[in-house]
């Protein structure tokens, strides 16, 4: 094989070199495409490959890789027929290091940016050019993504596969009386001293956090105030280029969806979030529920105490439920089985729980358990799907039927078959239809992946990022910004 390979490039470069002639009048290879008859001589001939079948010959190019086929064009119309064919150029972004039906989605979905223009979004179209997607996703810069979540902050290279560190949310920065440019500064340049690059050198995407969540011109006001702050703060530390998006967005893209619903179990909230082509619809609401994961770790360790189960810190409830605790299909049937199991927290040994298993989460169904007066998660999402249905302003019946979870606590085992199935027996027929939960799909890491599929998307400088220059012009335009004292 290497030696047919070294045969057929060095076929090439020669032939790339050489003068053409205006018409070569080499046979059609077998299994090649029909030309066009005015073009039939533009093909040129390979020599003493003519005689190979287009498959062999396709085949050879996904050998010699993406360099060496896109040179290959320049030799004749065959070559570059073949090296234009759509699957060798999905055959290669097949290789690359984001899974391919994330860059399908990526490139079909989000390609036209933020819904801005909800319009300008398009579904899977024929006529993409997976060459033309390649070369572009090659020059894509590599961008710093900062989650900023709401347990802690996750950061790290778009390029890379996970993210590389974690730190305190930007809240914990700095004193609370602080104004928040202060804050979000102390954050930022901490993060970029963490990960040793200069902010002028790289684009960044800063996950937003689900704050300021209600349809009031005061919440409107409050989350253009914090996303302005944001972006004098990076623009002041000379960042090429931002762009911010939503948490509960970018969960839904990791998804491959661009509207839902999704529900995110926080630190200390649940929010339900409706999202119609990537946009949070405020004015049909967000639903939040007043619990989140410190309430479940909280209720692990109240159980853990009346059985006299000793631990030295929260951290290790915290690690005892995310290795034994899971949601019950159906919390009555559970409680007559024996469900006993047993992990081993590092420097701790070992801790055995029982019902304590299932008793944890089921707090997010039956709040009054742990003693919470809120709502229960499966009541939350109905009426947040019931305002949906009841809006009807895009005549689609069909696009909040996806739910989406996000969140750390969200990858309890068994929760999304649970919250389908009391969703399916509480709301009505026409609604419950269709329904579908669906789990984390990077697990707590889901907004990160979000953030990592658009900056990797073949346009994203152009379509997705805000630039110093055209920040200053919109603040110029709408007046002195008041972001530094807020």
């Amino acid at each position: 094989m290497a030696v047919l390979l070294r045969k057929v490039w060095g076929s090439v470069l020669a032939r790339a070199a050489a003068p053409q002639p205006e018409a070569a009048s080499s046979p059609r290879r077998r299994g090649a495409p029909h030309p066009h008859p005015q073009a039939a001589g533009e093909y040129g001939s390979l020599g003493a490959l003519d005689a190979l079948p287009i498959d062999v010959l396709a085949q050879i190019l996904r050998l010699l890789g993406p360099a060496d086929a896109a040179r290959s064009t320049a030799v004749c119309r065959t070559w570059r027929l073949l090296a234009s064919d759509n699957g060798l150029w999905a055959f290669f972004l097949r290789l690359g290091p984001d899974p391919w039906e994330l860059v399908v989605f990526a490139e079909t979905h989000l390609a036209a940016g933020p819904a801005l223009h909800p319009g300008l979004y398009y579904d899977c179209s024929p006529q993409l050019s997976f060459k033309h997607v390649y070369s572009r996703r090659a020059v894509v810069p590599g961008s710093i993504i900062v989650d900023g979540g709401s347990g802690y902050c996750k950061y790290g290279w778009s390029k890379y596969a996970a993210p590389s560190g974690r730190c305190a949310t930007f809240l914990e920065f700095g004193n609370i009386e602080s104004p928040m440019y202060a804050r979000l500064r102390h954050f930022l340049s901490t993060i970029y001293t963490r990960m040793q690059v200069k902010p002028s050198t790289q684009p960044i995407i800063v996950v937003l956090p689900l704050c300021h969540s209600d349809d009031t011109e005061s919440a409107r006001a409050s989350r253009k105030q914090y996303k302005d702050t944001l972006y004098s703060v990076l623009f002041d530390m000379n960042v090429p280029a931002v762009c911010a998006v939503d948490q509960a967005v970018l969960a839904l893209y990791a998804a491959k969806r661009t509207s839902g619903i999704v529900v995110n179990i926080g630190f200390n909230a649940t929010s339900i979030v409706p999202i119609f082509q990537g946009r949070v619809m405020h004015e049909i609401g967000v639903e939040t529920v007043g619990q989140g994961a410190l309430k479940l770790t909280g209720f692990l360790k109240e159980l853990m105490q009346q059985r006299n189960i000793t631990f030295e810190s929260l951290y290790t409830v915290r690690t005892i439920k995310e290795k034994l605790c899971y949601v019950a299909a159906d919390y009555e049937a559970e409680k007559r089985k024996d469900k006993q199991a047993s992990c081993e927290v590092d420097g701790e040994g070992w801790f055995t729980l029982s019902e304590e298993r299932f008793k944890t989460a089921e707090i997010l169904f039956q709040p009054q358990i742990g003693g919470v007066r809120a709502m229960g998660l499966h009541k939350a999402v109905s009426l947040c799907m019931d305002h949906c249905y009841n809006s009807e302003v895009f005549g689609d019946d069909n696009w909040y039927k996806t739910v989406v979870l996000a969140g750390g606590s969200s990858c309890l085992p068994g929760l999304s078959e649970r919250l389908e199935k009391e969703l399916r027996e509480l709301l009505p027929e026409h609604i419950s239809e269709g329904i579908r939960v669906i789990p984390p799909p990077f697990g707590t890491d889901s907004a990160w992946f979000g953030a990592k599929m658009i900056s990797n998307v073949s346009t994203f400088t152009e379509a997705w990022c805000v630039k110093k220059k055209q920040f200053r012009q919109k603040t110029h335009r709408n007046g002195p910004s008041f972001v530094n004292v807020w």
